[in-house]
């Protein structure tokens, strides 16, 4: 297992936290589905460059799309 997929799926699951607890404070729906996506989806991927692709997707994903 390389130690820079570790940290980025470290650092994505953080962010994950983050808008989770916003998500949850200030009821937005966008919020919260990208955190919990954000904290689940460094699991299932092993290239260190999609998951800074796909983590930045969903980072931004809440500001791209306002339900």
């Amino acid at each position: 297992m390389d130690t820079t997929l570790i940290f980025t799926g470290l650092i994505f699951g953080s962010f994950g936290m983050g808008y989770i607890l916003y998500g949850r404070k200030q009821l937005n729906m966008m919020a919260l589905v990208s955190g919990v996506a954000l904290c689940v989806f460094p699991y299932f991927i092993n290239s260190v460059w999609i998951t800074i692709a796909v983590g930045i997707g969903l980072v931004l994903l809440p500001f791209m799309i306002k339900l």
